[in-house]
């Protein structure tokens, strides 16, 4: 390597670094201050602008106000049967009663217990903070009758506040009956929308950990236009063959803090799509699955923006991709400040890829020449086995190269270890080029 360049590499990383630990500087401090002692002791938290924390003062209030008795409501005394009937009536006047509650409240799901819910909305805001304990079983009704209304829905959090929801209890989408009819398990199906598990949608504040999420109908478990928000500890299961079954999707959202998750799903361990903003995903363990992903961004020739992702100290197992970013032709917009850090790859196809090409539709797709710009990417200490030939797949628009990628401490080798791996880098500018093998060809 050139002296002049071996001398600005640790320079120029050492800049991207400090970009996103500035990006990411919110969540030095806990962004969802729990006690008044918490508060008292620090005061306004690192990364609290002027308007969080005058929600925090009367959150909390004075140092000295007396504490405000919890309201406890049990959707078993709303006469919730569990015992294979539906019910949604039961939850639905549960949550009312702790929504419209003047103090700080709890919902109670008992635990041992299986309740059968159909498509519900929790609607807020609510009057206080409130807590959702489910310590048994929520599991879906699997009559499709009962999702004529919305078949895109199955539980809704909408406009929910300073939420919480934990409990080690189980949300299961029961999704059999969904997969059976996908156009991608049956292709002489038309293909149509499935439920998602469990969204929350406009939602701030927001924390939800302890929890097992299993079976979805289609996606587990959505933040859609949410800001501030921590996912937790949580277990994400389907089948690696049901289709369309992302464990945690994030779209439209800022904020969102997701660490140590375990996610064996059908489709895209994380996906984060347009609007999405200050996303750090950590310590993950992925597969089977497609990977964690970055889009699809740019279908239909829209426009697409995120920016400031983080994902460091992933585990990734005999998935279909590791660390990827697809975008459509003809979209628009940009996907930057994106590092990769920390990350194993064990038996991965495509271990690191960016499709500026990407295509999930039957027919071809049109060539066309605006493209989603990709810059400002780090893959920083990824290391592991790769079950495809080529390891690294770069291939970027050629009227919008990928800009300020930089690939150090790479090391991928091919799963059988006779052969050898290979990278693949179209319309990429590497800077400076870093220490990776396998090698651009």
């Amino acid at each position: 390597m050139h002296p002049q360049r071996q001398y600005w590499l640790p320079i120029f990383l050492a800049m991207l670094v400090s970009l996103f630990s500035f990006s990411f500087s919110s969540y030095q401090g806990d962004r969802f201050v729990t006690t008044r002692d918490q508060y008292r002791r620090f005061g306004s938290p690192i990364g609290v602008d002027s308007e969080s924390e005058t929600t925090l003062t009367r959150l909390y209030g004075r140092a000295s106000a007396p504490a405000s008795p919890t309201k406890i409501v049990n959707v078993d005394d709303f006469e919730a049967k569990a015992d294979g009937t539906d019910d949604s009536k039961a939850f639905m006047e549960a949550w009312e009663e702790a929504c419209s509650s003047e103090n700080e409240a709890v919902l109670v799901v008992p635990n041992n217990k299986i309740y059968h819910l159909k498509p519900i909305t929790f609607s807020g805001p609510c009057k206080s903070d409130l807590t959702m304990k489910i310590y048994g079983t929520i599991k879906a009704s699997v009559r499709l009758s009962d999702y004529s209304r919305d078949p895109r829905h199955w539980l809704v959090f909408d406009n929910v506040n300073n939420f919480r929801v934990e409990g080690g209890g189980t949300i299961d989408g029961n999704g059999k009956v969904w997969w059976r009819k996908s156009c991608k398990v049956n292709k002489s199906l038309p293909c149509n929308d499935a439920p998602t598990a469990v969204t929350f949608y406009g939602c701030k504040n927001v924390r939800v950990s302890s929890l097992r999420f299993r079976n979805s109908q289609k996606m587990h478990l959505t933040f859609q236009y949410c800001v501030n928000v921590r996912a937790l500890n949580l277990l994400v299961i389907a089948p690696g063959n049901s289709p369309n079954t992302d464990g945690i999707h994030v779209t439209g959202t800022q904020n969102i803090l997701i660490k140590n998750c375990v996610i064996r799903t059908g489709d895209d361990c994380i996906s984060i799509v347009s609007g999405s903003k200050n996303v750090r995903a950590t310590d993950i363990i992925c597969g089977p699955g497609h990977g964690i992903s970055i889009g699809s961004l740019g279908a239909g020739n829209s426009e697409a923006f995120v920016s400031n992702v983080l994902v460091n100290r992933a585990r990734l197992s005999g998935t279909t991709n590791g660390v990827r970013i697809k975008t459509w032709q003809g979209g628009s917009g940009f996907a930057k400040d994106i590092l990769f850090q920390n990350v194993e790859m064990r038996n991965v196809s495509n271990p690191i890829i960016i499709d500026q090409h990407y295509c999930d539709q039957e027919k071809p797709c049109q060539e066309q020449a605006s493209a989603v710009q990709v810059s400002n990417v780090v893959y920083q200490n990824i290391k592991g086995t790769s079950a495809s030939e080529v390891a690294i797949k770069l291939d970027c628009s050629k009227q919008f190269p990928c800009r300020g990628l930089v690939l150090q401490d790479v090391i991928l080798r091919l799963e059988e270890e006779d052969d050898i791996a290979k990278a693949s880098c179209s319309n990429v500018r590497l800077s400076p080029p870093g220490n990776f093998l396998p090698r651009c060809i």
